[in-house]
């Protein structure tokens, strides 16, 4: 599956909007609250695609990839 350039800006830019972490951008969600969303679910809709993206980015240790990224955010 290619990357969408479009799908890695919203990590950098979306924050989340409910629960513990409310309002931290899914690239600085915690990989515990990622592995926690992994077993009970992720949320329907964009905002788990996103959720999920991110589990996997963090789980392979691809963080590198929004560096360029978050120096557009904006």
């Amino acid at each position: 599956m290619e990357a969408n350039p479009n799908l890695l800006l919203e990590l950098v830019n979306m924050e989340m909007p409910f629960g513990k972490y409310k309002g931290v951008t899914l690239c600085n969600l915690p990989v515990s609250y990622l592995e926690w969303f992994q077993r009970k679910g992720f949320p329907e809709g964009k905002l788990g695609a996103l959720l999920a993206t991110m589990y996997e980015i963090k789980l392979n240790g691809l963080e590198d990839l929004l560096k360029p990224l978050k120096k557009l955010k904006k």
